[in-house]
């Protein structure tokens, strides 16, 4: 099953291009007035209001070791309002390309060469010129870091549950992959990690091989390679897994994730970040796989 992916393209420099999926997208406008916020983070400029609601911008060329936009510069740009991980923030770029769909097959890993200390998180060939898929969670991350982890409270019985089950996350994105480990390392819950659909799939196999399947998958969507929607689409369709409860854990702030995730055959869609939320969803998958065992 192939799921098409909207992309804008846009610039931060002259020559490279970037990309931003579209779900992340609300809309593009032309450079607002801004409004000073006192002991904001140094890479935002300022606020805007649009649309009734302050907006806090940032220059996303200056946030990921380009120049900055310069005050002569700034009438010509635009700012992308995103909304993601529960954030609705604006990117100050300097020139805005075009909407493209592609796979997530045509997007790969970023070579490992370049390091962790990227914002990307994957890249393509578009005429022959390499385009860098935006780590949006990790930019976010690094302006806005949120260091609480929220725990719900568990009963004694729940726990045992959670700790004698295997879980599963799969997340592209370095940032996503450590907040959902400091939440299940707080709750002393075993699990496993993959950083792409294709490598989870097989850990998943590779389970049920030893006699311990997954009992409950927590995964992102927009990933390189197999995304999130393809990744449940697998696992239902295949006999020796397609019991394993399935979370679909995304950056998207949107219903049309939550509908697309029940159609492809997910038992759940979050919006990151929560981790009392999610944990509690991995509880009602746990619970589901123990009634499953008893029938």
């Amino acid at each position: 099953m192939s799921q098409s992916q909207g992309l804008l393209l846009f610039k931060l420099n002259l020559q490279q291009k970037f990309a931003i999926g579209t779900l992340k997208v609300q809309e593009i406008v032309p450079s607002p007035r801004l409004y000073s916020i006192p002991g904001s983070h140094p890479m935002v400029m300022g606020a805007a209001t649009l649309r009734g609601r302050t907006i806090p911008i940032i220059d996303m060329a200056n946030a990921v070791g380009y120049r900055p936009v310069s005050k002569e510069e700034y009438d010509s740009c635009n700012i992308i309002i995103t909304d993601c991980s529960r954030q609705v923030v604006g990117f100050l770029v300097r020139h805005i390309d075009k909407i493209m769909h592609c796979s997530w097959k045509d997007i790969s890993a970023p070579d490992p060469s370049l390091g962790c200390n990227i914002y990307t998180i994957g890249v393509m060939k578009l005429d022959d010129q390499l385009v860098q898929l935006m780590d949006v969670e990790r930019l976010l991350a690094d302006i806005y870091p949120n260091y609480d982890v929220e725990l719900p409270q568990f009963s004694e019985l729940e726990l045992e549950q959670l700790r004698t089950k295997e879980i599963l996350v799969v997340d592209d994105s370095m940032v996503a992959r450590n907040q959902l480990a400091g939440a299940l390392d707080a709750a002393g819950i075993h699990y496993q990690v993959s950083n792409n659909g294709q490598d989870a799939l097989a850990i998943m196999q590779s389970a049920v091989e030893s006699g311990k399947p997954i009992d409950v998958l927590v995964s992102d969507i927009e990933m390189p390679g197999l995304d999130g929607y393809e990744v449940a689409f697998e696992v239902r369709s295949t006999p020796n897994v397609s019991a394993t409860y399935i979370i679909l854990h995304t950056s998207l702030s949107s219903a049309i994730s939550t509908e697309r995730a029940q159609q492809i055959g997910a038992d759940e869609a979050l919006t990151k970040f929560d981790a009392s939320e999610l944990l509690q969803a991995i509880l009602r998958g746990v619970k589901g796989r123990d009634k499953l065992s008893q029938i």
